[in-house]
């Protein structure tokens, strides 16, 4: 079974910065980490890839810096990842992010099961 997982890193503590002129997240503010509703979403996945022999494929988008939630992913059980990163993206709101990584899992495989948090 091919299944992929949707990921995305959000600031570490409740304490956000926001640009008051782009309302933009300021991510130099502090550490970041995976959403917890993603990290769930995969852990459902590796727990499935466990019962039918499968495969993970994890996306996230986002800046260079995002690279460490998909390290966290490699390291839960994920085979490959991908990083979606373009500053023309940068400030997309959901829909436009749901776009970009919907555009992204269609050209990268074929997947029985697509989970997001």
């Amino acid at each position: 079974m091919k299944i992929a997982v949707c990921i995305k890193e959000v600031p570490a503590s409740g304490e956000v910065s926001v640009d008051p002129a782009t309302h933009r997240i300021q991510r130099s503010s502090g550490a970041s980490v995976v959403n917890q509703a993603d990290l769930n979403a995969l852990t459902e996945a590796v727990k499935i890839k466990t019962d039918t022999h499968g495969e993970i494929d994890v996306f996230t988008m986002g800046p260079e810096s995002a690279k460490s939630a998909l390290f966290t992913a490699l390291a839960m059980g994920a085979d490959r990842a991908f990083l979606i990163c373009d500053p023309v993206f940068a400030g997309s709101d959901a829909l436009a992010t749901a776009k970009i990584l919907a555009s992204a899992l269609s050209i990268t495989d074929s997947y029985d099961l697509i989970l997001c948090g």
